[in-house]
């Protein structure tokens, strides 16, 4: 399997529950700013609520560095809306639950689980232009901390800011940065 970093988001049209609502979610949706796409394997599973009850924790830093989050599970929008209604972790949500009953988003990134209709824990960050920058999967016993995925996403934004950067490891907002030459070979 060929890597997804740095290509495009393909084409797709797919359903949410959004702030009470139904909405329409397409790859046009995420132009213009960044977003962050959060698979996980469906509604009314162990992990899960407590991931999305992570992420509402965060949303206001997401939102103070222009991102949008999405939840995508294979589950349809109308099960969002009953999970968004009925699970307390889950009701804490105020991006959008995106359904993907037809596995083609989930197949498109990589994280489809053919023989059980499930998706994988994946998390990937797309920047403005609708390209992947970050992409993380794992196995579904180990829910992840979105506290990673924000620093992640600073990241990518820095260096799409700063050509020319680089962010060393434990990177955070403020923190010094590389500039790659030859200068530094060995010397790190």
């Amino acid at each position: 399997m060929s890597s997804l970093i740095n290509t495009q988001v393909q084409p797709f049209k797919n359903q949410a529950f959004h702030n009470g609502k139904f909405v329409e979610i397409t790859e046009a949706t995420l132009k213009g700013k960044w977003n962050v796409f959060i698979f996980m394997p469906a509604a009314f599973t162990f992990n899960c609520p407590t991931e999305i009850e992570d992420a509402a924790d965060n949303y206001a830093a997401f939102q103070k560095v222009g991102a949008e989050v999405y939840i995508i599970t294979t589950d349809t929008h109308f099960s969002h809306k009953v999970w968004h209604e009925t699970s307390p972790a889950v009701g804490k949500a105020k991006f959008p639950l995106v359904g993907d009953p037809t596995h083609k988003l989930t197949r498109a990134f990589g994280v489809h689980i053919e023989e059980d209709g499930l998706a994988l824990r994946g998390t990937f960050v797309i920047n403005p232009d609708g390209m992947i920058k970050t992409m993380e999967v794992h196995s579904n016993e180990i829910a992840r901390d979105v506290s990673e995925t924000l620093r992640k996403l600073t990241a990518a934004q820095y260096t799409a800011a700063n050509p020319g950067q680089v962010c060393p490891a434990k990177w955070k907002e403020g923190a010094k940065t590389l500039a790659p030459s030859i200068d530094l070979v060995g010397k790190i």
